[in-house]
This record gives structure tokens, sequence and C-alpha cells, in this order.
């Protein structure tokens, strides 16, 4: 693991979680590979309620209760770094929203990041 620099890229991978990779969820194998190529973090977010290309509602409401509930993974670090992460990813991945945005990376790790004053 390094430290992001303070320019940065925000990665987010919008799925369903029933999307599957290897016969694990996707979600997992996408972070599982940040992992191994070292990328500073990633975070899974699960969402109560969504749609996608399809337009068909996933919710967790008792009456129209999905198996296929919304996630997102959220990633920041160098963009020459989540675009190599990119490239290795796209062979795992049938469906889903991908979008970048810049970043400030401001703290990391308890710690400012330098170039924060």
């Amino acid at each position: 693991m390094h430290t992001p620099p303070q320019d940065a890229v925000l990665l987010r991978i919008f799925l369903g979680e029933s999307d599957r990779a290897d016969g694990r969820p996707l979600y997992e194998a996408l972070v599982l590979k940040a992992r191994e190529m070292g990328l500073a973090g990633a975070t899974v977010l699960r969402g109560p309620m969504g749609f996608g290309q399809a337009a068909r509602l996933h919710t967790t409401k008792i009456l129209q209760l999905s198996s296929d509930l919304p996630v997102v993974i959220e990633i920041v670090d160098a963009e020459d770094r989540i675009r190599k992460f990119l490239a290795a990813a796209e062979p795992m991945m049938d469906a889903g929203l991908v979008t970048l945005e810049k970043a400030t990376v401001i703290r990391y790790g308890g710690q400012p990041v330098a170039g924060d004053a």
C-alpha cells in the first residue's frame, strides 16, 4: 500500500449486488484485485435503492424486496494507477457504470498529505 498523491482521481464503479466474477461477488473480486495491485484503498457501499440501464427498480422495501441491490465501489489513487487497475478489471466486468473524477486528497491514514498547507 502507498499514500495517494494530493492530486488524485476518484474511481466509482456502479454494480448490482448479484453481479459475479469467477463464482464470487464482482464487488469482492474487484476489491481484491485493487488490493493485489497495491492501490491506496477501496470502499464498497451498498445502496437501499436504485436503478440502472434497464430501468428496473432495486429496493430494500419489504413489498419490493430485491436480491440485486445497488453497489458502488470507490477507489482514490493516482490516475495512472487507477487506469492500470481498470485495464486489469475490464475482463471481469459484464455490466456496470464506471466513472472517474478529479479528487484532492487532504488526509490519508491520519496524516495530512504532502503539499497541503
